[in-house]
């Protein structure tokens, strides 16, 4: 029965590796999101081709496009493609021991915080489950990306989605190195701090700043603040802000070994209330494969 299930499994895959190609419009791009070399997806491809006798995408020197019976396959064949996907991997069931790979879209903080510190001893127990954790600071559809879940804090979920907390209440931290406030006051309100360097963080929402936010009993104040670096990524912020570059706006769990060997220095403390922790969602439609399901009781919050 498994001969059976690899067989059927392998000939889904290579449909599954053409309309990879036809989505992403490039045999690089899609090369790189299915972790295989361009050469080799190419010869899938041909295959594929060869297999059908329809010519499927139209190559050029410079792009891929689906052909008429491509868009058709993309279309038509795509979403019943990734159902019966979802359903071998539920198969996995009737296996003895959970597997399968589970895809996760989580910010750094929450991957380092709280997935790895779970996901590493488990995995040891389960050498045929695999984890894939994609780093995002975006609000990604998890469903069009073909994510197995996601993980946000509570209060940034989507409608239609289970949430499952997978973290105590979160605070943030406005943190800068001592070197700095040296040469600054330290700011005593969140609006002291339009008059210093502050190191943002770009969002690919939108490509918006994002907004430091802060609430004291029943006043919540956001301020928008500038300086001279911006970055995308959390750890480059950190460094800054150790190198005395400005000040930081990062969850405290990832600040507070730092202020604790007196690396940073915390300020705003008290205008940094917590609110929800992080949450581990999927669709409610989303059928558990044993793994998934196995993931989802390893993470889940029990206070």
């Amino acid at each position: 029965m498994k001969s059976f299930f690899k067989m059927v499994k392998a000939k889904l895959d290579d449909l599954s590796a053409l309309l990879a190609v036809a989505r992403e419009r490039s045999f690089t791009r899609a090369a790189a999101k299915l972790g295989v070399s361009p050469s080799a997806l190419s010869q899938t491809v041909r295959e594929v081709e060869a297999r059908l006798k329809l010519r499927l995408l139209t190559r050029t020197t410079r792009s891929v496009s689906p052909t008429q019976a491509g868009e058709h396959l993309l279309r038509n064949v795509g979403p019943r493609l990734d159902e019966i996907d979802a359903e071998l991997a539920a198969l996995s069931e009737f296996s003895e021991k959970p597997s399968g790979t589970i895809r996760i879209s989580a910010t750094e903080n929450a991957a380092m915080s709280v997935l790895m510190p779970v996901l590493g001893p488990l995995l040891s127990e389960y050498p045929d489950i695999k984890v894939e954790i994609f780093v995002d600071y975006g609000l990604t559809d998890i469903a069009a990306e073909q994510f197995d879940a996601g993980v946000r804090p509570g209060e940034t979920l989507a409608k239609g989605m289970i949430a499952v907390p997978i973290s105590p209440p979160m605070r943030m931290a406005v943190v800068g190195s001592p070197a700095y406030f040296e040469r600054r006051p330290q700011p005593r309100k969140p609006q002291d701090l339009t008059a210093h360097n502050c190191i943002n963080l770009r969002l690919p929402t939108h490509g918006g700043l994002y907004a430091w936010e802060f609430e004291k009993g029943k006043r919540e104040v956001k301020v928008r603040v500038e300086g001279q670096f911006v970055f995308n990524n959390t750890t480059l912020m950190l460094n800054a802000a150790w190198d005395g570059l400005g000040l930081v706006y990062l969850a405290e769990q990832h600040v507070q070994p730092y202020v604790t060997d007196g690396r940073l220095v915390r300020v705003l403390e008290d205008w940094c209330e917590p609110f929800s922790g992080y949450h581990l969602y999927y669709p409610s439609r989303r059928q558990p494969t044993p793994a998934f399901a196995l993931i989802v009781d390893a993470l889940r919050y029990r206070a």
